[in-house]
């Protein structure tokens, strides 16, 4: 009820006193909420209305309580039953209300960052004993397992960050000799030493302890494919497929610079096994340093069946003292359409692992580069498994046929 102009103690009724002092006494409203809520003017005009007619002593309460909002009582004597009731409730009411809204923080950080984080802080606070009336057996009550259940869940994530802890040390001793070799192939090294993961497993540990292995772009051109000399036709390009090694050699030169200079890198592979057969490493694309790289490969050729030599159409590959080594030792020559890498793309892939997985830091000079580049070869054809060869090494793979 709305206040009206001035009003005086004659202006309420006493049913109407009554029944406020009633309301305030039960601890339905403060004596603050009862003038406000009625419209009553003046500043105590309820607190004179219960001094005067509650049941309960409210002369030394008035001082004390007079601004803090909540119901005065004498401090000798004990609340009725039904204002007990009442507050119990209200506190009742809002401990729900607080439970309810941490709940809800938790299903929140539950959906966002996993049942994992969500069961870890419940063991943390139960091992620290944050909340020292907390037992063990409320804590599972509340969470609603048994107690075996939580011992058995403690157990299993020691061993889990365990075997984490193995699975890290076992990566960065791997990162040691291969630095960027990918997760995929980690996951199979380590499933050779007893150590199985799961692949997104793996992959969440690198990310959170920052050991995934970030992508590197990088382009130099070193074909020139405008020249006089005659280019062959692509005769794998209608999707010859090898069934063997030495039946598919795949050729190309990369950029590799130094410190004093620019170097270059030329690359024999095996198409069906993959391993690096030759390779040469000089300060120039000539001719001549070239073909080193092809004249390593045919040393170590094992076989003399019918042997494809395919790559771009480079000037170095197209040159009369290139193609007397294919007529000399035999070798049909195939070579892309024009400038597409495409055609080629088992060389590119090839020059990108040397490059993009082992030859990450800029060597001095040319003997320098050349002793990282022999040493690279080594690690990938001996010691990195191949997605393609089923998580072989290139040379295991060369070594079961011949």
């Amino acid at each position: 009820m709305k206040s009206i102009g001035k009003r005086t103690q004659q202006d309420y009724s006493l049913a109407f006193k009554l029944a406020v002092v009633e309301q305030v006494e039960k601890g339905e409203m403060t004596y603050q909420q009862a003038q406000e809520r009625y419209g009553i003017q003046g500043r105590s005009t309820v607190l004179v209305w219960l001094r005067k007619h509650g049941q309960l002593d409210w002369s030394l309460g008035a001082s004390e309580l007079k601004g803090k909002g909540i119901a005065m009582s004498q401090s000798s004597s004990p609340q009725t039953p039904e204002q007990r009731i009442k507050e119990l409730e209200q506190q009742l009411e809002e401990t729900q209300l607080k439970a309810d809204f941490f709940e809800a923080v938790v299903k929140v950080m539950d959906r966002d960052f996993g049942v994992r984080l969500f069961k870890k802080a419940q063991s943390r606070i139960i091992e620290e004993k944050t909340l020292s009336k907390l037992t063990v057996t409320k804590a599972c009550l509340f969470i609603g397992i048994s107690r075996q259940a939580y011992y058995k869940r403690c157990e299993a994530e020691k061993e889990r960050v365990s075997h984490e802890t193995h699975v890290l040390i076992a990566v960065k001793k791997e990162r040691l000799v291969q630095p960027r070799i990918g997760v995929r192939k980690l996951k199979y090294i380590l499933s050779q030493k007893c150590l199985i993961i799961g692949r997104d497993h793996l992959f969440a540990l690198l990310k959170a302890n920052q050991l995934l292995v970030p992508t590197r772009q990088a382009y130099h051109r070193t074909t020139n494919s405008h020249h006089r000399f005659h280019c062959h036709p692509n005769i794998i390009k209608s999707g010859y497929a090898p069934e063997r090694p030495e039946q598919l050699w795949v050729a190309d030169i990369t950029y590799l610079p130094t410190r004093e200079g620019e170097t270059y890198l030329s690359l024999v592979t095996d198409a069906y096994s993959r391993k690096i057969v030759g390779y040469h490493v000089d300060d120039n694309m000539k001719t001549q340093s070239v073909k080193q790289a092809f004249i390593h490969a045919l040393k170590s050729r094992r076989t003399h069946q019918p042997l494809i030599h395919h790559s771009d159409r480079g000037l170095q590959y197209c040159s009369a003292e290139y193609q007397t080594l294919h007529q000399q030792n035999g070798v049909s020559c195939s070579m892309t359409d024009g400038y597409d890498c495409y055609q080629n793309a088992l060389a590119e892939r090839v020059n990108g692992i040397l490059k993009n997985e082992y030859l990450l830091n800029k060597p001095a000079n040319l003997e320098e580069a050349r002793k990282m580049v022999a040493e690279s070869v080594k690690i990938y054809n001996q010691y990195r498994p191949h997605t393609a060869l089923k998580y072989k090494t290139p040379d295991e793979v060369h070594r079961a046929f011949y």
